[in-house]
């Protein structure tokens, strides 16, 4: 966001862009409030994007980090009842759980949308072959059975 043309743009993009800043530089003890203070922005869906952006990178960097459930938890009041933030958030949770090796239900994933479906098909996260395998299977999307495919016969190649 900076450059010569940067005074030209709409206020909610300067905004959008200070908080992803300010997202990415928050210490940990301060991050709740943070969150909090940009999800009381007058624009809900520009707030709602960088808080979704911020919970994607958290939620990668911690992802097998015995932080995570804290971490979850503490976001998900804050979040409170942001329909696309606490699914996100929901499904984090249960990418985590997988890829942890702890028991998880076929529907969870299969009825998982297209984002987790996708990020649980075409990354290096996701180690269960069965989950793998259902996705290969019981995909929604032609490029997530696709992915999960080439994950598979990835994995059967001998190293």
């Amino acid at each position: 966001m900076t450059g010569p043309h940067t005074h030209d743009e709409p206020a909610e993009h300067r905004r959008f862009a200070r908080y992803l800043e300010a997202l990415e530089a928050v210490a940990e003890a301060d991050e709740a409030e943070l969150v909090a203070a940009v999800l009381r922005d007058q624009d809900a869906t520009m707030a709602d994007s960088a808080v979704g952006r911020h919970l994607d990178r958290r939620a990668a960097e911690l992802l097998t980090d015995p932080r995570f459930t804290a971490w979850a938890h503490t976001l998900g009041e804050v979040i409170g009842d942001r329909d696309f933030l606490t699914r996100r958030l929901r499904e984090w949770s249960l990418l985590r759980t997988i890829a942890l090796g702890k028991p998880w239900a076929a529907e969870e994933l299969t009825s998982a949308s297209d984002w987790l479906q996708r990020m649980a098909a075409t990354t290096q996260i996701l180690t269960s072959p069965e989950a793998i395998r259902l996705l290969a299977e019981h995909g929604r999307t032609h490029r997530v059975r696709n992915a999960a495919n080439r994950q598979l016969q990835h994995r059967g190649r001998p190293d």
